[in-house]
Order: structure tokens, then C-alpha cells, then sequence
């Protein structure tokens, strides 16, 4: 059988939602193709944090778990990963496209010889032909996301080294369920961790600092676009308070200054899928659709009818925001007196 590695971020004690995504992913493939599914996990007193990667859909759980580890040093922890994965030889090793993901992931591919993937928005795994060649290839791992500025979605494969590597978007794949009855194998390493690597870097202090929103868990998200201008953002967080839910923008409205850029949704933004999206003078450009197709209900609020937006909206209101909003802020007052 062959195997897929997935990147286990340790966040704050626990192992992250997004990483935890990516292992619910994996099994889903694993079961679909014919994989077992491992888990990298890195760092210091994270031995306990194996069982619940188990519970999570990982057959085993590769542990390096070293006080050399008890700050993230990015050359001491591709060393680590690079070891592992290295000898463990997996077919796929998927990394969350978080700040650590992307930044561990591309130096841990150049220590392994193969290429990766950036930032993609799904993964899939079958045949491929080689239009050169002729050779087709088995399971190969399609890293699809957008490209050429978004314009385009490209399935994007790596046939001929291994492992094939991508980073995967937070937020794309749910969490799955822990499943308390899976069993699992846990192997612990020892890598070397001393030498050249140790020298260079020396973690003096870790700051983190939060988003002020994190929209993925919203229900409602009431975002703006280039069309609302800052007048507009007035009546969108005046809704989104009265629908009880969260403020979002694309990216045109963050660069404009009308909102930071906690609140933009899209390819360089987060990833949401709530119970319902209402996009108001969003024109519906791939960028920011990517980032909010998988919504449940998408409402678009747009005065140009052939706006893109409405290929994938649920609801259609073609008219301008400044008559639409107003009516609908009055309705929902009315009906909390």
C-alpha cells in the first residue's frame, strides 16, 4: 500500500484545526485509493498528542519529540521532518498552508529532492498520462489551485519524484469527528538534531498575535466588496449585527483601507464556509470565489446582473445596495422591537 504524510502543526499544546483537516483528508483518499495515513508530529512533550491523531483517521503517528524541538526552528525542524519522511518514503506529504506550513514545507522538499505545491484549494488523487512520454501514472496526487493572478484553476502533478508535496489552503477540508475505537501504531525517532542547524538560529522570544476575527467559524457572513465603498461597509456591519453574524470584505475593500484584513475572505484571505454568505458589490472574481463556494446559502447583492457572482449564488437581488440594505436593516429592526 502506499502511504500519505501529513504535517501535524502543534498550536498552543494542542494540534491544529488545520492539520487536523488535512488527516480527515488523507484518510478520505487513504480509503478511496488504497493509502495508509501518517502523521508527522514534531516537538517537544507532544508524545500525549499521538492518540487523538489516531482518533482523527492516522494509522500511524511518526513522533520526534526532543527538547531541541521546544521552539519552532525552521532548520531544525526540516532536519527533523526531512529524516523521517526521508526514510519513511511516502508517496504524499501534505503540509497546512499556514505560516509554518509554508515555510517548513518548500525547505523540507528541497532536503528531499522533489517539487511542491503552494497554497492549493483541493487535492485529489488518480491517473495521469504524460503528453511526452506516453507513460501513464497511477495515483498520482492532483494539487489543484488557482493560477495566472486567479484567472484559471490548474491541476497541477508531480509523476516522476517522490514524495509529491503540496500545501493545503486552512479551512478547505472540515475537521473529522475523533473516532475513540480506531487503533493505531505510534513510532518514536531520534534524529540528530545538534550540528550546523543548532548554530545558526537562536529562538530568543514567540510572540503570537491573533486574528481580531476569525471568520471560519461564523454562521453568517455579510461581506463587501469594491462596489460597497466605505459608506457601504456601514450598512454591512449594521446587518451583519442584526443577522447576528460576522463582517467580511474581498480583497479590493481590504487594499481600499474600508476594513482590515482580518475580515478578507479569498484566495489571500481565509476560507469559509458558513451557513449563509451574503455578498454585497462583490463582482464574484475566481480570487475571491474560492474562498466562499462551499458556503451552504450564498445571497449576492450586486446592481450589474451579468456580475459573476450570481453563476454560484443561491439568491440573486440585482439592484443597489444603498436602496436593498436599508430595506432590508428595516425589517430585521422592526421585527426585534
Amino acid at each position: 500500500m502506499g502511504k500519505i504524510f501529513v504535517y501535524a502543526e502543534v498550536v498552543d499544546g494542542a494540534v491544529a484545526d488545520h492539520s487536523l483537516e488535512l488527516v480527515g483528508r488523507a484518510r478520505e483518499l487513504g480509503d478511496q485509493h488504497g493509502f495508509t495515513v501518517g502523521a508527522l508530529l514534531l516537538g517537544y512533550g507532544v508524545r500525549g498528542l499521538a492518540e487523538e491523531l489516531v482518533q482523527r483517521g492516522a494509522d500511524e503517528v511518526h513522533v520526534v519529540d526532543s527538547e531541541a524541538l521546544s521552539r519552532y526552528n525552521l532548520l531544525l525542524y526540516a532536519q527533523a521532518a526531512a529524516e523521517v519522511v526521508g526514510a519513511e518514503n511516502p508517496d504524499i506529504l501534505l503540509f497546512p498552508a499556514s505560516i509554518t506550513g509554508r515555510e517548513l514545507a518548500p525547505r523540507v522538499a528541497v532536503k528531499l529532492g522533489t517539487g511542491i505545491t503552494a497554497d492549493c484549494t483541493a487535492i485529489e488523487i488518480g491517473e495521469y498520462l504524460d503528453p511526452i512520454t506516453g507513460v501513464r501514472h497511477e495515483k498520482v496526487l492532483y494539487q489543484i489551485r488557482p493560477t495566472f493572478g486567479g484567472t484559471i484553476m490548474a491541476a497541477i502533478v508531480t509523476p516522476n519524484h517522490r514524495p509529491q508535496i503540496a500545501t493545503v489552503r486552512p479551512g478547505v477540508y472540515p475537521v473529522p469527528p475523533r473516532d475513540t475505537s480506531r487503533t493505531g501504531r505510534v513510532r518514536e525517532w531520534s534524529p540528530d538534531l545538534g550540528g550546523r542547524a543548532a548554530e545558526l538560529i537562536e529562538v530568543l522570544e514567540v510572540r503570537r498575535e491573533r486574528r481580531g476575527v476569525d471568520l471560519r467559524s461564523a454562521r453568517i457572513i455579510v461581506s463587501g466588496g469594491r462596489g460597497a465603498g466605505p459608506e457601504g461597509f456601514k450598512l454591512i456591519r449594521r446587518l451583519a449585527e442584526l443577522l447576528g453574524g460576522e463582517v467580511g470584505a474581498s480583497r479590493a475593500a481590504v487594499d481600499a483601507g474600508w476594513i482590515s484584513y482580518d475580515h478578507q475572505v479569498g484566495l489571500s484571505g481565509q476560507t469559509v464556509k458558513p451557513d449563509i454568505y451574503i455578498a454585497v458589490g462583490i463582482s464574484g472574481a475566481i480570487q475571491h470565489v474560492v474562498g466562499m463556494k462551499d458556503s451552504k446559502v450564498i445571497i449576492a447583492i450586486n446592481k450589474d446582473p451579468e456580475a459573476p457572482i450570481f453563476r454560484i449564488a443561491d439568491y440573486g437581488i440585482v439592484g443597489d445596495l444603498f436602496v436593498v440594505l436599508p430595506k432590508l436593516i428595516e425589517r430585521l429592526e422592526k421585527q426585534r422591537r
